[in-house]
């Protein structure tokens, strides 16, 4: 019954999506937390309620979400008129509060161009050139249509193993301007979004896919980025044993008493490819992907490094991949527009509109929605219209409609 209603939720955002597209956010999943909102629309399982504002506390119950200590049912929607307060941030859009497994996973739902008003302030700052802040916008509308999840709760989560997306608290004029300036521009390859990845600071140089994540990619490739320097491009840190073999246990390796550390083969972007570590009980030798997990592993800003016994210098922040925002910072006060540094950064890709891209049509259509151009020549004006494309959609995923 969960995904039932989960599927009317999506149905409704792609209905009313025209050069939008209605993104589920996941904030935060916990046993509790509260909202602040004004005059709003509860909507749940149980039925629609109009309701006034004022401070609400939500939790887990018995396989249902509680609000101020009443059932809800096993999900329910805030949709305020102006947006909502969460954790102490406000936000555009609606919050979904789902029950599942003992917890509350709090989604926000918001449309695209909006998330993204709230995700460009918190990667790259409004004092950057606007080709930069512009290209930032571009990457995060992509990576967030990488992400689309039909199938699943919710699309994208808000902290860094996504994008951070901090809300309208977050939003600057500049930032704005940027979103707008670009809105609906992604960055494909063969008609499909990107892997859109991106860092802070190369230190000079961009590393190929393979080189950090092991599987090569046509558009992630190293490159050379010489305007890439940040306040805190060059660094240097001191390892030490017991670190090394800490983080070595995390990959389920142990070697004893760690003794030396050696790279053995350098990528073309000053990245170890192989790294040979000596301990006491065996010595191993790690591939790249291995040395990135190793290395990261002991805290160190990037993988760009070079050893002197237990002193490590290094450079750059991140995992180098894609694009450099400090290095298209440089490129941009040279006189580079948004278009230059994303096909500097990830070579033999286009712009395009998200809604002509056959990728993500394929992917709505294998999850039993119509295209984009199909859905928005439909007019779906009238509830027999919606009804009849709730039906093929639960069709499609072999559900009854109750």
């Amino acid at each position: 019954m969960l995904r039932v209603w989960m599927l009317l939720f999506l149905l409704w955002g792609v209905a009313h999506a025209q050069q939008d597209l209605l993104l589920r956010v996941l904030l935060t999943e916990a046993s509790g937390g509260s909202i602040q909102l004004g005059p709003h629309q509860r909507n749940s399982a149980l039925g629609s309620q109009d309701f006034a504002g004022g401070t609400l506390r939500l939790t887990a119950g018995p396989g249902e979400v509680l609000v101020d200590g009443q059932s809800a049912g096993p999900w329910v929607e805030f949709a305020p008129v102006d947006g909502f307060t969460f954790g102490g941030r406000n936000y555009r859009g609606n919050l979904l509060a789902v029950w599942q497994a003992g917890r509350v996973l709090f989604i926000n739902r918001v449309w695209l161009e909006d998330y993204l008003l709230g995700v460009v302030p918190s990667e790259v700052p409004a004092s950057f050139p606007d080709a930069v802040l512009q290209a930032q916008a571009i990457l995060a509308r992509t990576f967030a249509l990488y992400r689309l999840n039909p199938q699943g709760l919710y699309d994208i989560c808000a902290s860094e193993r996504c994008q951070v997306y901090l809300g309208r608290s977050a939003e600057t004029p500049r930032h704005t301007s940027a979103v707008y300036t670009t809105r609906s521009l992604i960055v494909s390859y063969n008609q499909k979004p990107i892997t859109a990845v991106y860092h802070s600071d190369s230190g000079g140089y961009t590393a190929a896919a393979s080189e950090v994540w092991g599987s090569s990619v046509p558009y992630l490739v190293s490159r050379p980025d010489p305007f890439a320097q940040s306040p805190t491009s060059a660094w240097s840190r001191t390892l030490s044993p017991t670190a090394i073999a800490r983080s070595l246990t995390s990959l389920g390796i142990q070697v004893g008493t760690v003794q030396t550390i050696t790279p053995l083969f350098v990528s073309e972007s000053g990245r170890p490819l192989r790294l040979r570590v000596v301990g006491s009980s065996r010595s191993v030798e790690l591939d790249a992907p291995q040395s990135t997990r190793l290395l990261r592993g002991l805290g160190l800003p990037s993988t760009r490094v070079r050893f002197d016994g237990w002193q490590v210098f290094g450079q750059g922040n991140g995992h180098g991949v894609g694009m450099s925002q400090w290095g298209a910072r440089g490129l941009a006060l040279q006189g580079w527009d948004f278009r230059q540094i994303l096909g500097y950064y990830y070579p033999g890709t286009f712009l395009s509109s998200f809604e002509v891209v056959a990728g993500l049509q394929d992917r709505l259509y294998r999850a039993g929605y119509p295209s984009f151009p199909a859905l928005t020549g439909w007019g779906l004006n009238t509830s027999t219209q919606v009804q009849a494309l709730a039906t093929r959609l639960f069709t499609a995923f072999g559900l009854g409609l109750f």
